[in-house]
């Protein structure tokens, strides 16, 4: 039977005829509301695309972790992680936080000419700090499931650098107990620094006595003549000023900064509950580059990576504000130990790029990256706007 035969025979049929006047009506429905549905479908695409729009995230270097602990060190055995970094004559330089068997934190030193392969890390510390209490008084046995914030029970925690005139300051969060946690500030020379003669300043304590302060940055250059310190992100964005660093604690004033747990974060919001600054800021043409870390009611238990733009000239001005996070710990270099921590100490723009380390589950270090242009034009996108605080 032919094609034709069997259409005609079809068309005979009452059902087929009885179903298209159904059907016709509503054809010529569609028709006529075509504009207003293409409109509706076009509406759905342009909300789907926004919705990618609004989520950035860096890309991890795929060489991670690029520094992991190195069992036969004894002095890091229990992890590397949390590194500062700087970019002097072209070499990203490392100065990362190691976590020995003894239970101490002390820095560690590695290198790399183009920012992602980096040196195995020396064989000794390039930095240590002194408890007051003699290891014996304090525990028998160093054991991490004791003293899983952080991981250590003293010294020197997550190191921040910043080079300015020739001078490279690192701060560190100066652990003695935990009725002892204060910013402490040491400062090299370069010249010593890249010859690798450690010769840091005796560390000056820069947070009152008696009190309870960590993750204070260091911007990178003077601002309006004078050195800034950065000592709070939340609820606002504080910045210290003064003419000299090397004498705060001594012969000026210690920095002033509210007391207590500062964690106001955004309601709603990925960033719920803001946990401090990460690296020293970033100087872009566009305003200074903040990145921070928090948590959401989502996932409490998971430290997100955000960034905020902050005023150039007056930097307690926030420009924009992360909608999501940039990073957040899904790799298992990120789980390894501590699960759910990407904590970055370190960034810095080499050719364009800009190249952010961290620390992965407290044991390892990571890297990320994107081109700078491309952060700063979604950045500058997701406007500041105003915030419903949650404490």
């Amino acid at each position: 039977m032919s094609h034709l035969s069997v259409l005609f025979e079809e068309l005979s049929d009452f059902s087929f005829l009885k179903g298209l006047i159904i059907l016709l009506p509503i054809l010529i429905l569609i028709y006529l509301e075509r504009r207003e549905i293409l409109f509706f479908f076009y509406d759905i695409t342009e909300k789907v695309a926004d919705s990618f729009k609004e989520t950035f995230y860096l890309t991890r270097h795929q060489a991670n972790p690029l520094l992991s602990p190195r069992p036969h060190i004894g002095w890091e055995k229990e992890g590397v992680f949390n590194p500062a970094a700087l970019l002097i004559n072209n070499t990203v330089h490392l100065l990362y936080r190691a976590i020995g068997g003894d239970g101490i934190s002390r820095v560690g030193y590695s290198k790399s000419d183009d920012g992602k392969v980096f040196e195995e890390g020396l064989e000794y510390p390039v930095f240590t700090f002194k408890q007051s209490k003699p290891l014996g008084m304090v525990e028998k046995k160093y054991d991490r499931v004791m003293y899983p914030s952080g991981g250590s029970w003293g010294g020197a925690e997550d190191p921040r650098a910043t080079h300015i005139d020739g001078k490279i300051y690192m701060t560190f969060n100066a652990f003695d107990g935990w009725d002892f946690i204060r910013v402490a500030l040491t400062m090299i020379d370069e010249k010593d620094f890249l010859s690798g003669k450690w010769k840091w300043m005796a560390p000056r304590l820069i947070s009152p006595p008696g009190q309870i302060h960590k993750n204070w940055v260091i911007f990178p250059e003077k601002i309006n003549g004078k050195y800034a310190i950065l000592h709070s992100i939340s609820p606002n964005v504080e910045v210290e000023y003064r003419d000299s660093l090397e004498t705060i604690g001594t012969y000026d004033s210690y920095i002033k900064s509210p007391v207590g747990v500062r964690t106001a974060g955004n309601k709603g919001q990925w960033d719920t509950r803001v946990r401090g600054a990460g690296p020293p800021p970033v100087k872009t043409e566009d305003g200074w580059l903040v990145f921070y870390h928090a948590n959401d009611d989502a996932e409490p238990h998971k430290y997100k990576l955000g960034v905020k733009l902050l005023d150039l000239n007056d930097p307690s001005k926030i420009l924009a504000r992360s909608k999501s996070p940039i990073l957040e710990p899904d790799m298992w270099y990120e789980n390894d130990w501590k699960p759910g921590i990407v904590y970055a100490c370190g960034a810095v723009i080499k050719d364009e790029i800009l190249h952010l380390y961290y620390g992965g589950g407290d044991k390892h270090v990571c890297s990320a990256h994107t081109k700078v242009k491309d952060l700063l034009s979604w950045l500058k996108k997701e406007e500041e706007e105003p915030l419903t605080l949650i404490k």
